[in-house]
């Protein structure tokens, strides 16, 4: 049994905990200063650039979104393994989730001048961009809810401008899309296909094509946009529809994000997986670990690296 201590000094208030569950979001919090984290970007740039120790720095790229050499660099990239374990995220995200939570994945979301915005999308268990079309996650059948919680840190400043991200408050509470379905990818259709009068993709594809009505269109007039200054995160439900506003160019700024994603540690990662599936890449998880980032793991069906982060002793089972 890993057991993690926590002093719970940046849990949320009881006022905080009933916005989130309403809103499905909360945020954004201060985490860097803007010179701080502009310091630390300068610094990870070529670190990411280096992907020889990236756990997927081997993929296969078939189509569609094929970068998952940055996917989950927190495993090698101590800048990232110390940033999910930040107690100012941590302590907020065990307040929804519990005492016991782990960190599966880390991704990074960049938007270049005249980058399309994201279609508006959900995700519970991410089955949808796996071509095995198995879920990535698997919640306890008595659970009262799924998908991960989703902790989203400018990295840059993130404007309506440069493509900053957009909500719907409240719509956690239903899935509109089926995840079984399939999406078509068209490059062509990059930066070239306006919805609503708006540029929007999603990597290739169409995220209309899993909606369980194909007649329905979110209420885009309850759209709320997340401007953040860098160096602030903010949190939410992977199941709140969200999106992002294309990059109007009239910056020559890109906008970064990079999120990391939270599960309570009785929910199963990759149960049926042996390789990471995203948008037609391809990549073993056999170096791909779990890190504990509170409490404790009881349950045994996840793997967890192996390796000392801000203090916190890691373990690896099988």
């Amino acid at each position: 049994m890993n057991q993690i201590t926590d002093t719970k000094k940046f849990s949320l208030s009881a006022e905080e905990l009933e916005k989130f569950q309403r809103d499905g979001y909360i945020g954004p919090f201060d985490l860097y200063e803007k010179d701080e984290m502009e310091a630390n970007l300068q610094a990870l740039r070529p670190k990411l650039l280096n992907t020889k120790k990236a756990i997927y720095g081997g993929g296969r790229a078939v189509s569609g979104n094929t970068n998952l050499a940055n996917y989950d660099r927190h495993l090698d990239i101590d800048f990232l393994a110390d940033h999910i374990t930040r107690p100012e995220i941590v302590d907020r995200v065990s307040s929804i989730l519990g005492p016991d939570t782990l960190c599966w994945r880390s991704e990074f979301f960049p938007k270049y001048p005249g980058d399309e915005g994201t279609d508006w999308h959900q995700a519970d268990n991410f089955s949808n961009v796996a071509g095995s079309k198995h879920p990535q996650i698997v919640w306890p059948e008595d659970a009262d809810f799924g998908g991960t919680i989703t902790v989203w840190t400018a990295f840059t400043d993130a404007s309506v401008e440069n493509g900053c991200l957009q909500f719907i408050p409240g719509s956690h509470k239903t899935m509109n899309y089926d995840e079984s379905k399939t999406m078509d990818y068209n490059p062509d259709a990059i930066n070239a296909t306006e919805k609503n009068g708006i540029r929007r993709g999603f990597f290739g594809h169409d995220y209309r094509q899993l909606q369980k009505d194909p007649n329905w269109s979110p209420d885009e007039s309850k759209a709320v946009s997340q401007v953040m200054r860098q160096g602030q995160f903010i949190v939410f439900w992977s199941t709140l529809m969200h999106a992002s506003h294309p990059h109007s160019g009239l910056t020559d700024q890109m906008r970064l994000g990079f999120a990391g994603r939270y599960l309570p540690t009785s929910v199963k990662v990759y149960p049926y997986s042996t390789e990471l599936e995203e948008f037609g890449g391809q990549a073993s998880l056999d170096r791909f670990g779990n890190v504990l980032t509170s409490g404790t793991d009881t349950y045994g069906h996840n793997r967890f690296v192996d390796s000392t982060v801000n203090g916190h002793p890691f373990r690896t089972n099988q």
